[in-house]
């Protein structure tokens, strides 16, 4: 599934970043102001090893948009994090491997390898909270009420959410995590 070969091909996110297409503006503005809590900041010093994370995505996604900057922000912060962005239709065979609910292509996939790819976790396709009120509350809202909400949310939250549960991944106590 994942090689170094396969990786090291990938775009680090200012590559990617350089080559968004749909809503640039919005990711270049987004990813210009996000800036790490000092909280969280100390939380980075409590991540052990190396990792490489993997990010399954496309421009287009307004979840991605508004969780992908903070996931590129806090891989600066930690020396001992890489972070490549792949492609969800360039990439059925990661896509596939790590559906929503087992059944849904949905992105921003973020997956957790250790130095040798052997994976240890994914988070995805928003911040928990989120996810559980899209899947509930959201729902019985009409779709365009429903998105405006969902991007207040993640206004509130200035990536907040999206970093504590990276970092849970990575085995810190700062959030819930994903899986």
């Amino acid at each position: 599934m994942m090689t170094a070969e396969r990786y090291a091909a990938a775009p680090t996110f200012p590559q990617y970043l350089r080559e968004v297409k749909a809503n640039r503006d919005l990711w270049h503005g987004l990813f210009e102001r996000a800036a790490l809590p000092m909280d969280l900041l100390e939380q980075v010093r409590t991540v052990e090893g190396s990792w490489k994370l993997a990010v399954l995505t496309e421009d287009w996604c307004g979840d991605a948009v508004n969780s992908l900057v903070w996931v590129a922000r806090l891989a600066e912060m930690m020396p001992e994090v890489e972070l490549r962005v792949f492609s969800r239709d360039g990439n059925p065979d990661l896509m596939d491997a790590h559906l929503t609910d087992g059944t849904a292509r949905s992105i921003p996939v973020v997956i957790a390898y250790t130095d040798d790819f052997r994976e240890v976790g994914w988070w995805g396709p928003r911040p928990t909270e989120l996810q559980r009120w899209v899947k509930e509350e959201g729902l019985k809202l009409p779709v365009d009420e429903r998105y405006l909400e969902v991007r207040r949310w993640y206004a509130r939250d200035r990536g907040r959410s999206t970093v504590e549960e990276i970092l849970s991944l990575l085995g810190t106590p700062a959030g819930a995590g994903r899986r």
